[in-house]
């Protein structure tokens, strides 16, 4: 059996009133079907982006998206990482409910099987045309360290739905930098094969521990790890030999990403497409270009948080360019919160000044805590969702029934099962959103809109690295967000029933016993 989501939009103006949390619905048809983007940040707080109110930053064209679109107040992503994050958003399962999601190494096999049905599967399905650009950071090929660098890398995106991929292999701190186009490494010249390692040096392969002279960009910070093989000036994690040709210079790679970007939307401006594109810019290492340095004032962090506002206003351009722009639905998001120093020695610290990355939150990037995982999200649909501010409660693992709702895409009866159709809230419709969220850092949290409880754990309570709260306690937490945001004001004992409540919920979704 399958779960047939027999589901189609419709603009009129009984669009979705009514729509539930279930994956099966039916509402007017519309032949006119939206292209769809998914614009996702690396390490954007819910205090980086001038919409959400930090006086600090201005970034203009996330304005001009905002202007024009719903901005979410109470948004969470699934972890507060990177590869389980993006794990489900693009699947609609738990990262949590599998051992091998964590944090990807930049030759780990490909943790979406291709056997898993993933979001770009469901737009192809319904004759989209599909296409992931950027930051993937979800591995490829069988396994790991079983890939070709030099030749076809296979399972890569193709298998999980992309018809067209121009992708980083892992992340920007991570070998092999280099730019993978549908599943070959791009300019790489054979006489000089790549050879990439998680273990072992390469004779005669100097890293940046032991040479720092040629470290002309960047320093790693100290005992962050970072130290490496040397690319582009700037040592990162993992070793790797050859491919001199075809590595990338970091001051570019954002100008990459927007490039094929805007090449496939002028490419497919007559057809519906689907694009996920993942932007790496305030990820370490942080190198932006000569346009963007000294903008901020807040060195390259800030730098480059002015840069993927460039990329923003260039995807808003190319689609109003095209005519596309009133039936394109947007969604911008980040995958999880923000970090400062997170590895190398940029005075992200030293020159953050005032700003707040977090906003009034607690904790940042791989933080249990607010911060963590409460991200920005901006939905534009000019012709479709009407401009505002949005409080309902949203998570990035509904965006799977959402789209295919939004498509009336078919569901696979094993796929994407703590995904809950959503695009009523996405668009406006419903003011109130999940019942609950569940994030996971070190420890599993779970939030109802007003209280948030975090489970016992034996995690570290604080990593004096990124000086960072991470919100791991062997005692239960309960916080009411109502009234306490910043998460200071452990209520655990003095409110036994919610804890209770709240974990019988979790531990029922655990089970898979409650939707």
């Amino acid at each position: 059996m399958e779960k047939r989501l027999l589901v189609y939009i419709g603009i009129g103006a009984g669009l979705l009133s009514g729509c539930s949390t279930s994956k099966v619905k039916r509402v007017k048809a519309n032949v006119n079907r939206p292209n769809v983007i998914f614009l996702l940040a690396d390490d954007i707080g819910y205090g980086d982006l001038s919409p959400y109110g930090e006086p600090t930053i201005q970034t203009p064209q996330v304005e001009r998206l905002a202007a024009a679109g719903l901005r979410f107040t109470d948004a969470h992503a699934v972890a507060s990482t990177s590869t389980p994050s993006r794990y489900s958003l693009l699947t609609g399962h738990y990262s949590w409910r599998r051992n091998d999601t964590g944090v990807a190494a930049g030759n780990a096999g490909m943790i979406i099987r291709p056997e898993q049905q993933t979001v770009a599967d469901l737009f192809k399905q319904r004759g989209y045309v599909t296409g992931a650009v950027g930051k993937w950071h979800l591995g490829l090929a069988d396994k790991t360290g079983a890939q070709d660098w030099n030749g076809h890398i296979t399972p890569g995106p193709s298998d999980i739905g992309f018809d067209y991929s121009y992708i980083m292999a892992a992340t920007g701190d991570r070998v092999p930098c280099v730019w993978v186009e549908n599943e070959k490494v791009v300019g790489l010249d054979p006489s000089d094969p790549i050879e990439v390692s998680y273990h072992t040096p390469f004779d005669g392969e100097p890293l940046g521990k032991n040479h720092p002279e040629l470290l002309t960009k960047l320093h790693p910070s100290p005992n962050h790890g970072h130290d490496q093989a040397i690319v582009n000036g700037i040592s990162r994690i993992g070793y790797m030999k050859g491919g001199e040709q075809a590595r990338w210079e970091d001051e570019n790679i954002a100008d990459s990403i927007t490039t094929k970007a805007v090449q496939f939307i002028d490419n497919n401006a007559d057809k519906p497409f689907f694009l996920y594109l993942g932007t790496n810019d305030i990820h370490v290492p942080r190198y932006p270009h000569s346009r963007f340095v000294g903008k901020s004032g807040m060195g390259p962090r800030g730098d480059a948080i002015l840069q993927f506002d460039y990329t923003v206003g260039a995807v808003l351009d190319a689609l109003e360019r095209q005519g596309i722009a009133d039936n394109t639905l947007i969604i911008l998001s980040s995958d999880n919160g923000p970090v400062v120093d997170d590895g190398y020695a940029d005075q992200a610290v030293e020159l953050l000044g005032t700003h707040r990355p977090w906003g009034d939150l607690r904790g940042g990037k791989y933080s249990n805590f607010e911060a963590g995982t409460r991200v920005p999200l901006i939905v534009s649909w000019p012709a479709v969702v009407k401009p505002g501010v949005s409080d309902a409660l949203v998570s990035h693992i509904d965006l799977f029934a959402s789209m295919a709702t939004l498509v009336g895409a078919t569901i696979a009866e094993d796929a994407a099962p703590d995904s809950r159709n959503a695009l009523p809230s996405l668009l406006g419709r419903d003011k109130e959103g999940r019942g609950y969220v569940i994030e996971k850092a070190g420890s599993i949290s779970i939030y109802d809109g007003e209280w948030k409880y975090i489970a016992p754990s034996k995690g570290y309570a604080y990593n004096s690295l990124t000086n960072i709260e991470l919100g791991n306690s062997p005692e239960p937490q309960l916080y009411n967000l109502t009234r306490d945001l910043g998460e200071r004001h452990n209520v655990a004992t003095e409110h036994p029933d919610i804890v209770e409540r709240l974990l019988h919920l979790l531990d029922g979704v655990r089970r898979g016993t409650v939707e």
